[in-house]
């Protein structure tokens, strides 16, 4: 509201409370020179009640006396009603003000004109009562309102609709549930946008652009679910994958579509996660938030639009009933030929069986047996017994040891990296734990697939325990590393390798 209009305002005020105020500082003299023109013509007294007595003491007649009394009341009436045109000036004005600058940039927005209404009204009433009592002192108005009782009982009856409309919209505004603006849903009776709300009841408009009008006396007895225009409101839509998708690849493209739709709040990162493992694929939930919450029909046919589109690009199936008869390629297998050379080369690769033959990394590889972990799913914990160690076929994991109160990553290992092979040959508890930070396949190497080999290669052992020390000296600091300590440290490593596997000493 810009401020040359609050100032056109208060200057209309001013003019028209000077002009009545003014008026009012001149009833006196105005009572004044009519008492002394009384005097003068007449001979009688004015009181300040309206009763007249003549100069002398004599009775004045009955015509003079009803007439003075007549122009006396009048006057009296008169200020009475420049007093009430004040009082009513002095209320609008103020509740002007208040809704003008101190509700102008509330959150809970403007004051209702429902409450303004009765508050107002009640000033008027007690203002009425004190200036009327001012005018007429000998008139009371108890007796009045006392024998008005058996009315106000009638009409009371005859109004218990209307009055509980208006109480329970002065409960509803003092508790500010809802403001113009909010779309709410109401058990039964339907959901929309809050347009109006008065002393009979709230106006909503339906999303099929009807009026839907609630009476304030039933409003109050329902249960209301409230989205306020200035929040942040969520949906959620639903969608179904096969089980041959992979879920951390459908969950990054759908986050994505969705953070990129129109209506969609870029404050809050869209969620996206697995809501059920159904018996015809995976149902999915996307949780998102609106800017505006009444368009959320909209928003919902938009996100499904481009989930639709999206899973047509990127070749991702929906899940289908299993009643119906649903043909889909064929996916190309790995030849198992293939995919045990790819498993030797992996082997290979490995420090600690550089000294094993072709025929032995043969045989270590038929005893392997490849595991898929999701990201953020932990490989090994520590402190786990360990018969096993890993070998990453795709995929990136870190390793992390506790620190205080949290886990400190002190590296990360990548294709080809090896972890868990001090458990594997000795029999140790994990030190550390190891989670994958993506989708994550790896090799895994049990006790029973090296124990035949040690068996029928025993110098093995020695090459594989030299090869872990040079793994730990390389990892340590130059300060941390003793050649006096060295060998003890070999001859230990060895003595425990052939008792966790039985070998001869």
């Amino acid at each position: 509201m810009p401020a040359t209009e609050i100032q056109k305002k208060a200057a209309y005020f001013l003019v028209f409370a000077g002009l009545l105020a003014l008026i009012l500082i001149l009833f006196p003299f105005i009572e004044d020179w009519i008492n002394a023109y009384m005097v003068g013509q007449f001979g009688l007294i004015v009181s300040p009640d309206g009763s007249v007595t003549s100069a002398n003491g004599s009775v004045p007649a009955k015509m003079t006396e009803t007439w003075i009394s007549l122009v006396v009341n009048t006057l009296h009436i008169l200020k009475i009603f420049l007093w009430m045109a004040l009082v009513i000036a002095f209320v609008r004005f103020v509740a002007y003000l208040i809704t003008k600058t101190v509700y102008r940039n509330a959150t809970q927005g403007e004051i209702s004109s429902l409450v303004r209404t009765v508050l107002s009204v009640i000033i008027y009433i007690v203002a009425f009562f004190i200036i009327f009592q001012s005018q007429f002192p000998n008139v009371q108005l108890a007796p009045l309102f006392t024998g008005s009782t058996i009315i106000g009982i009638v009409v009371g009856l005859a109004l218990q609709d209307t009055l509980g409309n208006l109480f329970a919209g002065l409960a509803l505004q003092a508790d500010q549930s809802f403001q113009l603006g909010d779309v709410i849903s109401i058990t039964g009776k339907g959901a929309g946008v809050v347009e109006g709300v008065s002393w009979r009841g709230v106006k909503i408009r339906t999303f099929q652009n009807k009026l839907l009008v609630i009476s304030n006396a039933v409003l109050g007895k329902e249960s209301i679910e409230v989205s306020p225009k200035n929040n942040l409101n969520a949906r959620v839509v639903f969608f179904s994958t096969t089980y041959s998708e992979s879920p951390a690849h459908v969950a990054n493209l759908v986050r994505e579509a969705v953070r990129l739709s129109e209506n969609v709040s870029p404050k809050l990162r869209p969620v996206v996660r697995i809501r059920d493992l159904a018996a015809d694929g995976v149902d999915w939930e996307v949780k998102y938030w609106l800017e505006d919450y009444s368009k959320y029909s909209d928003s919902d046919a938009l996100i499904r639009q481009r989930i639709w589109y999206l899973f047509n690009r990127e070749k991702i199936e929906f899940s289908f009933p299993t009643r119906t008869v649903h043909m889909e390629p064929r996916h190309i297998e790995i030849a198992p030929e293939d995919a045990f050379n790819t498993i030797t080369e992996h082997l290979n690769s490995v420090s600690i069986f550089t000294p094993l033959s072709d025929e032995e990394i043969e045989r270590l590889a038929n005893a392997s047996t490849s595991r898929v972990y999701a990201p953020g799913e932990a490989i090994v914990r520590i402190g786990q017994p360990g018969h096993a160690m890993f070998v990453i076929i795709r995929g990136e994991v870190k390793v992390q040891i506790p620190e205080k109160s949290y886990q400190k990553t002190i590296g990360t290992l990548n294709e080809n990296d090896f972890f868990g092979e001090m458990s594997l040959l000795t029999g140790e508890p994990r030190t550390a734990n190891v989670i994958a930070v993506e989708e994550t396949e790896v090799l895994r190497i049990e006790k029973s697939a090296l124990k035949p080999i040690f068996e029928g290669n025993p110098p093995l052992v020695e090459s594989i325990c030299e090869l872990i020390e040079e793994r730990k000296v390389f990892l340590k600091t130059e300060d941390e590393v003793e050649t006096g300590d060295q060998s003890l440290a070999k001859k230990g490593v060895m003595k425990s390798i052939k008792n966790f596997f039985g070998l001869k000493k």
